[in-house]
């Protein structure tokens, strides 16, 4: 049996992955439109039938849309909603932001990035110089874990393997900004918030930690550390204590031999891979494992010349990688992307995989709305209203395709995924009685009554877009009825029960120890 640990998890999504998908559509399929009319072919040409079929993405402009570069004007739709309606929480999941490579491309030079912070070097971001400053008291903060032994800021002259740059920090800075001012008139967070009303949770590695850090100072600039607990997620799933799962495994397992078939079966790109080969004096099998996309990604987003080796004795023809052969990888990746959603193994996968982060979503929505409850007595300061959570592509990957988003983009550099949790001004005044809590204050029991009897509703945010309505919890609610927004019984009823059906099964433990096939 595989043994699902961050290395595998990263090592296949990361050397074998798409990067980014095709845009959320919400266009209907015409796909078989004409079909059984003699004259199909000319009918087509007499009435055609617009966007019956997305054009093919460029590889390149989709790799230029994947690094993400800041300072760029971007809408962000957070905060939005029908007028008077309550903000009661939000909580957001986020890819840190742009890195250097996890792997060198062999006989080449690295590329040359200095991965400390300059506000006079470019990008920069008007908040970068406090930012700083403030990183420099975090010892008054409580870190949980090995978090307090990593670095608060990126700092090599010469960037290490897999660190956060400047552009990284730049990106969360202003994702921060923008959630601020898309939230500020909600007054979200009070003056004197408490230390269980923001919750900060990031994987053990600087560069997560690192984005999180320049998120939370942008939306809260100056925050006081002394307020702050930052909690350390060991599973890049965020999973915790649900995290032992075989059925998962074994759906990633059979995804992974999906896309072995699909790659070695592409001529173009195993040709590609050899002329590569050729002019760096490697065999094609070495070159594969040094996975050179990521490195070829990161040249491309710095703005730098692709790697280049020079000729002579056992090395290869000399020369410099090209972004012909750039493209080739890129475009394979694309259409790995659209096997995937037509095989539909990677979704099994992902249902499984997002499942115990949705669930503590779930929960903690939940929780606050019966705490916002028409009679119920407040708890200043006890529920979470600002939940941050700092993860990776394998994190906010699965979570997309778990939530029916299968068209959404694969998650750039410093993307971020929010859900809102609001409340009408036409809540009812009467409440049923709650059902009991366990010890960890989570909801007995799998019922989802109530969540939404007090008016309550969810929105789903994707790098500022709004695609509540393209989610599959959501699809079939009328936007333009009396309840403009998606109830939240809708999602609580997705997390605990219905997300399993796909998978023959009833519950999260009954589809984990379910055998798959």
């Amino acid at each position: 049996m595989l043994s699902f640990t961050h290395t595998h998890l990263l090592l296949f999504l990361i050397t074998v992955h798409l990067i980014p998908t095709t845009p959320v559509s919400e266009e209907p399929s015409s796909q078989g439109q004409g079909q059984g009319q003699g004259q199909g072919k000319s009918r087509k040409r007499v009435i055609p039938v617009p966007h019956t079929e997305p054009p093919e993405p460029d590889p390149i402009s989709e790799a230029y849309g994947y690094c993400n570069t800041p300072n760029h004007s971007e809408q962000a739709w957070e905060g939005h909603s029908p007028v008077d309606y309550k903000l009661l929480s939000v909580q957001v999941m986020i890819r840190h932001g742009d890195r250097y490579p996890l792997y060198a491309i062999p006989r080449t030079k690295r590329p040359a990035i200095d991965c400390t912070l300059s506000p006079k070097r470019k990008p920069s971001h008007p908040q970068l110089s406090s930012f700083i400053g403030h990183m420099a008291q975090g010892g008054r903060a409580l870190w949980e874990g090995t978090l307090s032994s990593l670095p608060r800021l990126p700092n090599h002259n010469a960037c290490e393997m897999g660190e956060l740059t400047q552009t990284g920090v730049v990106q969360h800075l202003r994702n921060g900004q923008l959630l601020r001012q898309a939230y500020k008139r909600h007054k979200l967070l009070p003056a004197d918030w408490t230390t269980k009303q923001l919750w900060v949770e990031t994987t053990g590695k600087s560069r997560t930690l690192q984005s999180g850090m320049a998120l939370l100072y942008g939306f809260l600039p100056d925050f006081d550390w002394s307020r702050l607990t930052v909690h350390h997620q060991w599973s890049t799933l965020f999973c915790g204590s649900a995290c032992d799962c075989p059925a998962r495994n074994r759906y990633l397992e059979e995804e992974q031999r999906r896309q072995y078939r699909l790659r070695v079966a592409d001529a173009e790109l195993e040709r590609t891979y050899a002329d590569m080969a050729r002019i760096l004096g490697l065999p094609p099998r070495q070159l594969r494992a040094a996975n050179p996309i990521d490195s070829l990604l990161c040249h491309l987003c710095h703005g730098l010349s692709f790697p280049c080796a020079a000729a002579g004795g056992a090395a290869g023809d000399g020369g410099c990688l090209t972004l012909a052969q750039f493209a080739v990888i890129r475009r394979q990746q694309l259409d790995d992307e659209t096997d995937r959603r037509k095989a539909g193994m990677y979704h099994r996968y992902a249902l499984l995989a997002a499942h115990p982060y949705l669930n503590r979503t779930a929960n903690k929505m939940e929780r606050v709305a019966r705490a916002s409850a028409p009679g119920r007595k407040a708890r200043a300061g006890r529920e979470e209203v600002f939940s941050l959570y700092s993860a990776h592509d394998v994190t906010v990957a699965p979570l997309l395709s778990a939530l029916g988003l299968e068209e959404a983009r694969f998650p750039r550099f410093a993307a971020r995924v929010v859900f809102e949790l609001w409340k009408s001004p036409s809540a009812t005044k009467v409440q049923r009685e709650e059902p009991g809590q366990d010890d960890a204050g989570g909801v007995k029991g799998e019922s989802s009554k109530g969540g939404n009897e007090g008016g309550v509703f969810v929105r789903v945010l994707y790098n500022g877009e709004d695609v509540t309505f393209r989610t599959a919890f959501c699809r079939s609610h009328d936007r333009h009825g009396a309840q403009p927004l998606c109830p939240l019984d809708n999602f609580l009823s997705f997390v605990r029960k219905d997300m399993f059906s796909v998978l023959n099964a009833i519950s999260y433990h009954d589809a984990c120890n379910r055998r798959t096939g």
